[in-house]
Parts: structure tokens; C-alpha cells; sequence
């Protein structure tokens, strides 16, 4: 029996890390498995790219990818790149338009600013500060990453109580960037307000979502197709971490990760 009901209605191996900012709460299932994290990259990614900001490497005003486009545009995912590659679809600024490929190109600009590359660098100033020892990271920005569900979370608790940022910084990043704009959230469809701070994701008022319905509006973090998430609750102090062994469906983590997540901060928070 799993620490919480929902995670018995998988059909396949899944894991489960759950922790306050002083202790771990749970540990259900394989979480020393190492596992693909798709897009749980790009909060490592955006991460090391804000390292870099706080080392003056890189300014979030700095220009970057399109013309028009900064580095705090391909953060937010508003530089008006498509999601895969290509040119830019839209005006930066103008819509919210999930991007692989501003990733990518974010990661090649800060690797020119620090002259290392991008792998290189997340791991010199994100993964072996905080041990995170089981996660490989070859290939995209947006989406090559792996590792097991404890690192996954070990993660998180470095978004939960910054140590490699400074605080008015981390707070920016969890803050919404260019607040209004619409677009599509992969997965669950449009939003009127697609909110998203720099690299981070930001629950808001999006409706249909895959944390909790009640979950506070400040909870922010990412899911990828790999059937990953990673979220953070700033206000309840709550960080958990989810890995699978499928990818992501619609009518399956779509359906199941809101009851999980519900059942987390029911007996959490």
C-alpha cells in the first residue's frame, strides 16, 4: 500500500519523493531509479542560467535569441520562438509560446558568456553543489536530463531555500514574468493567463492544471512528457518530486497527478 491512494491506480512503476524545507516526509516506490526527466531539465537549466545572472556573466536584459528578445524572454518562454525549431512565430512579449528550441538557444548564450558548455556548467554550479550525484545531463537544454527521484528532489528543495542564488533573485524567478499573456500549457490546453516566471513554471489560476486544484497559487515548478513533475510550494513549504516509467498521457497524469497532489497537501500542509 502506498503512502497515498492514488499512487496504487498506476499501472506501472512509478516513485514518489516528498519533503518539507527541514525533512523528508515520504519515499514511495523506486527513488534511487534513475529515470528520464524531459522537461524537469528546464528547471536545472534555468537554474544554471540564473547562476550565471547572479555572477554577472549574463544580465536577463541582456539580448538573446530573436531580435526584440532577452534572455528574460527565453526564460519565460515569450521570446516568440516555436516550440521546436524554427523561426519566431510571434512578436516577443506578445504570447506565451512553449519553446524547446528558446531553450536551446538560451543555453547557447550562456555557454558563450561563461565559455563552457552548457552541460558543463550546470554541473560544475548546480549538480555537484547540491550532490546530485545520479543526474546525467547530455544534449538539449529543454529536455535531456535524468537522474533518480530523490535528485529530482534534492532539486527542488534548492528552489524551496535558495543557497546558489541570491534571495531578491530566486524571488524574481518565481515571480510571474511579462504577467497576461496567453498560451497553450502542453498538455492541458489553453490559458488566458498563462503565467510563467524565468524558467519556472507558475500554477496560478490555470484550469485545467497538473498539481492540486487548491494548491496555492505560488506553487510553481514543471512536469515533462516522460511522465516527470517537480513542484514547489513556497507557502506550505512542501517540494515533491514524481517519476515513471511511461510518458505522460492526458487522460492518465492528467487525471491522476491533481488527486495526488491533492492527497500530498492534504496530509502536509
Amino acid at each position: 500500500m502506498s503512502t497515498y491512494p492514488t499512487l496504487d491506480a498506476f499501472d506501472f512503476p512509478v516513485a514518489l519523493a516528498v519533503s518539507s524545507d527541514t525533512r523528508i516526509l515520504s519515499l514511495d516506490g523506486e527513488v534511487e531509479a534513475a529515470r528520464p526527466w524531459k522537461s524537469v531539465t528546464k528547471l536545472l537549466t534555468a537554474l544554471a542560467t540564473l547562476i550565471a545572472v547572479d555572477r554577472g556573466h549574463v544580465h536577463l536584459d541582456d539580448p538573446a535569441g530573436p531580435e526584440g528578445s532577452t534572455v528574460r524572454h527565453l526564460l519565460a518562454h515569450a521570446s516568440g520562438l516555436p516550440f521546436e525549431a524554427g523561426g519566431p512565430t510571434q512578436t516577443p512579449g506578445q504570447r506565451r509560446v512553449y519553446s524547446n528550441v528558446g531553450f536551446e538557444t538560451l543555453a547557447g548564450h550562456v555557454s558563450d558568456a561563461v565559455d563552457t558548455d552548457f552541460a558543463l556548467w550546470a554541473r560544475e554550479v548546480v549538480l555537484e553543489p547540491l550532490e546530485l550525484s545520479t543526474v546525467e545531463f547530455h544534449g538539449s537544454a529543454a529536455y535531456a536530463a535524468g537522474g533518480s527521484t530523490l535528485d529530482a528532489l534534492g532539486l527542488g528543495l534548492e528552489l524551496l531555500t535558495p543557497t546558489l542564488l541570491d534571495g531578491d533573485l530566486a524571488q524574481q524567478a518565481r515571480t510571474v514574468a511579462f504577467p497576461g499573456l496567453a498560451g497553450v500549457l502542453p498538455g492541458f490546453g489553453n490559458q488566458t493567463h498563462n503565467d510563467w516566471g524565468l524558467g519556472y513554471e507558475i500554477r496560478a489560476g490555470k484550469s485545467p492544471h497538473w498539481t492540486a486544484p487548491e494548491a496555492d497559487l505560488a506553487t510553481f515548478g514543471h512536469f515533462g512528457q516522460s511522465g516527470s513533475f517537480l513542484w514547489v510550494d513556497p507557502q506550505a513549504r512542501l517540494t515533491a518530486a514524481f517519476l515513471g516509467a511511461q510518458p505522460f498521457r492526458a487522460d492518465l497524469h492528467g487525471e491522476l497527478w491533481p488527486r495526488l497532489n491533492s492527497e500530498i497537501l492534504s496530509a502536509h500542509a
